[in-house]
């Protein structure tokens, strides 16, 4: 269900204090979550059967939008599970990914977050990605680095292909894993590794503190990468899209600036992007 809300043009706040009121929202979000959590929750289907959602991530997407409305009355809300909230009025637009990894949150994986970005303009200059597990803040400002709590990052190492550990993730659709599997079957011989942890979120903030050397995935939401690929860039991690072109929904991938051409052409030679892209009949919903 889509509610719309238009209020008159606000003072945009700094980054900085855009960060600050995502991080504040994303600790309540999380400790919100792990309540839903631990008194039990229902869980539903989207695009296909693997495709989850649980009413704990409607109710913390729901919080996160009172919140916002309450808080910052003229910004635009887009969230994953209701789609636009509020239609911005003051340049501002917050991108809320409720559970980041919903499977993870649902088997008990310590492997999910909250993810909040602020976007002015079109561009995305704040960010907080909360896993309420570890306890975990990856937060970031434009210009103002990225940071693990209080400890800033500085992205991951310089390593060779082929002593690389790669993350990336796999779509709902069957014939789009099936491609997908392909590329990575071709792929784990040329790299060190490959680590799958079910966040794409969590997955770009590893690669900032450098958990991990590289990352790739594709056809993701926005809500999925907005506040994690903030993190990451403000770490000095090298993001790319398919063949050149910016990150974004079709493909982004990212490791350190020294390595991470050679990992994009690898990408592009594989067919990573095209594979993400192949949609075939669905798992029944």
């Amino acid at each position: 269900m889509t509610e719309e809300r238009v209020s008159a043009p606000a003072e945009v706040p700094s980054p900085a204090e855009l960060e600050s009121l995502a991080i504040e929202l994303a600790g309540r979000a999380g400790q919100l979550m792990l309540k839903r959590r631990a008194a039990g929750f229902e869980v539903d289907t989207k695009s296909s059967i693997t495709d989850v959602v649980t009413d704990a991530d409607r109710a913390v997407e729901a919080y996160l939008v009172t919140e916002l409305g309450r808080l910052r009355p003229a910004d635009g809300v887009f969230g994953e599970e209701r789609g636009v909230s509020a239609r911005s009025g003051s340049g501002v637009r917050w991108i809320l990914d409720p559970i980041d990894g919903t499977v993870n949150f649902m088997l008990g994986l310590p492997q999910f977050a909250v993810s909040i970005a602020a976007e002015v303009n079109g561009a995305v200059v704040a960010g907080c990605v909360h896993n309420p597990v570890s306890g975990d803040f990856f937060h970031a400002a434009s210009g103002q680095g990225a940071y693990l709590d209080q400890t800033r990052l500085t992205g991951p190492r310089a390593v060779p292909l082929d002593q690389a550990v790669v993350a990336t993730g796999f779509g709902y659709d069957r014939a789009q894993r099936a491609a997908q599997g392909e590329v990575v079957g071709k792929l784990l011989a040329r790299v060190g590794n490959l680590r799958r942890l079910g966040s794409a979120a969590l997955d770009l903030c590893a690669l900032a503190a450098g958990w991990i050397d590289l990352y790739y995935e594709g056809s993701l939401s926005e809500w999925d990468f907005a506040a994690g690929a903030l993190i990451a860039t403000e770490a000095g991690v090298s993001l790319s899209g398919p063949a050149g072109r910016p990150p974004g929904v079709a493909m982004i991938a990212g490791g350190h600036p020294e390595r991470a051409a050679e990992f994009f052409a690898l990408l592009d030679e594989l067919g990573a992007a095209a594979a993400a892209a192949i949609r075939g009949r669905s798992d029944p919903a």
